[in-house]
């Protein structure tokens, strides 16, 4: 299968979606998105600074405990955008503790969701109050094999960049003319004692984008683990695992 991505024409579309969106919305209603740092926050506030003028735009860092604001505040800065920094250390803590105190002892990957589901919380806390639709930075790579929180980083109003690859991000970054340094840092997850997504799901997200695209499957053992076996494989596994992020709530109807 041939696969061409263009990017200003989709750049151009992207923009009046969010100027029809917004139009629905009310004239009064702004944007709100936290701001982490990384290529998904940072080309997702260029989109609606674009659209929508950077005085219609919020950004929030919501960094834990010491954990620095990986340049947020310099981004909302570049693009004229208001700005609060909302430190949700002692929240997750109160929430831990809390939780502890009623005889619970949380696993790793339950702690590890915790601040994702209150800087939610935080946004639209603030949102409320701003007459804001909440932004759902995910792309489509990550969401295909579920590396977002469900109810946290997963969650939203709106979502700008969820039918978007990471290379079809970086493109429209760059086509934005967004500093390539902010564009193309190396993607984490952010959560403490971290590495580098490719280095912790043992392929690339280029791998990854053209297998979407265009089903060709990724070469080789999965990298850092070749006991996990083919790449391909484990893409298809972890696909599967996470559908229930991405797929309607179930309901019973009768």
């Amino acid at each position: 299968m041939n696969y061409t991505f263009n990017a200003p024409k989709v750049t151009e579309d992207l923009i009046q979606w969010i100027k029809d969106y917004f139009a629905a919305a009310g004239a009064n209603s702004t944007a709100i998105l936290g701001m982490s740092g990384g290529k998904d926050s940072t080309v997702s506030a260029a989109l609606l600074c674009k659209a929508l003028g950077p005085d219609r735009v919020i950004g929030v860092s919501m960094p834990q405990g010491s954990q620095s604001l990986n340049e947020a505040d310099r981004i909302c800065e570049h693009f004229g955008m208001k700005m609060y920094t909302v430190n949700v250390g002692k929240a997750c803590d109160g929430l831990l503790e809390a939780i502890k105190d009623a005889g619970e002892d949380l696993s790793k990957p339950s702690v590890q969701n915790i601040p994702p589901r209150v800087r939610m919380t935080t946004l639209y806390a603030i949102g409320q109050t701003n007459n804001s639709r909440v932004v759902n930075t995910c792309n489509l790579s990550e969401d295909y094999i579920g590396y977002a929180t469900k109810f946290g980083d997963g969650a939203g109003d709106f979502s700008v960049l969820a039918n978007l690859t990471v290379t079809e991000v970086l493109a429209i970054g760059d086509y934005l003319g967004v500093p390539y340094q902010w564009v193309h840092k190396t993607p984490d997850d952010g959560l403490p004692h971290s590495c580098p997504d490719e280095e912790k799901i043992g392929f690339t997200y280029a791998e990854l984008d053209i297998y979407i695209r265009t089903g060709k499957a990724p070469e080789g053992y999965v990298h850092n683990n070749p006991e996990e076996g083919l790449k391909v494989d484990k893409i298809d596994r972890m696909h599967k695992a996470n559908l229930h992020k991405l797929l309607p709530m179930p309901s019973f109807k009768w």
